[in-house]
């Protein structure tokens, strides 16, 4: 059964018959109160899977003027955007193309326009401490400002919260990150955009017959990661031990947290960076833009 079609967003017509691998809630309200049993449903969550639902996190409501912001800067032309592209010297912040790397062995390339906006750039605006952005960007720092204070805030109090659980000092993980030392956090902006759209590149075929991903199968690198899908469908992960990709189901006023690689190390393997990937999202959404939205504690 299908809910409702609708192509505003948040969406609600992911297919409620579709087989989803079933994920632990966290209510980052509790948390950030101290709720021992929130906290532990918390490190349950990332010695597990390592991937998340949370809710109560405030986030939410800096969303849509992000969305926004990557609508506009979107729809300049491509004279205006490659100046920003991300270029080579290993920093991410910036713009991507469509079709910039390859998603899987058969050569099938990604499909998905970034804007990254670095965490140092937001907070020291109207200094550069990074790079420059499209004027798109620069004319709503703002927003990207408050939506990067925000999700920084949100997850490192949840970092904050699983240092007793690690055995950690207090402070210990907030020390990785003070506000002034060069980081590689960032926020993130992503657009599939629908047939006949600006920019718009048609999937390859997998090997298993099925469209291409979208973007190839891989962990985070960095500490944690919080993703908004404005209710679309698409994203993946691949448990431990199977073969097999499961969807994860978009659920409204839930964020997707998950576990990356530098966090998993910290905990010496007791936090799982689980790989994970996105495809084309399920009918009747893949008609549509898929739009989403990430927050890369680094």
């Amino acid at each position: 059964m299908v809910a409702p079609q609708s192509s505003t967003y948040p969406r609600t017509d992911f297919p409620e018959d579709l087989e989803c691998h079933p994920l632990l809630v966290v209510d980052y309200a509790k948390v950030a109160a101290g709720d021992e049993q929130e906290i532990d449903q918390l490190y349950q969550a990332c010695t597990a899977l390592g991937f998340f639902y949370l809710k109560h996190h405030g986030v939410e409501d800096l969303t849509e003027p992000m969305f926004a912001m990557g609508k506009a800067t979107f729809e300049l032309p491509d004279d205006e955007l490659m100046p920003f592209e991300q270029g080579d010297s290993g920093m991410s912040a910036g713009y991507k193309r469509a079709g910039s790397t390859n998603v899987d062995a058969k050569g099938n390339v990604d499909t998905v326009h970034f804007i990254n906006v670095a965490k140092d750039d937001a907070l020291a605006f109207p200094d550069v401490k990074q790079r420059t952005y499209p004027r798109t960007v620069v004319e709503r720092m703002d927003t990207v400002t408050a939506f990067v204070r925000k999700s920084d805030d949100v997850l490192q109090t949840l970092m904050a919260a699983l240092e007793p659980r690690l055995g950690l000092p207090k402070g210990t993980l907030a020390a990785l990150h003070k506000e002034g030392d060069i980081s590689g956090s960032e926020s993130r902006c992503i657009l599939k955009p629908a047939e006949g759209d600006k920019g718009y590149l048609p999937e390859g075929k997998g090997d298993d017959g099925n469209p291409a991903a979208a973007i190839g199968a891989h962990t985070d690198f960095g500490v944690i990661s919080m993703l908004h899908g404005r209710g679309c469908g698409g994203l993946q992960v691949l448990p431990p031990g199977t073969t097999k990709w499961q969807h994860i189901r978009p659920l409204p006023g839930h964020a997707v947290c998950n576990v990356g690689d530098t966090l998993s190390v910290y905990s010496g393997n007791i936090f799982k960076s689980n790989i994970h990937r996105v495809i084309p999202p399920p009918p009747p959404q893949n008609k549509d833009p898929r739009w989403s939205l990430v927050y890369f504690l680094r």
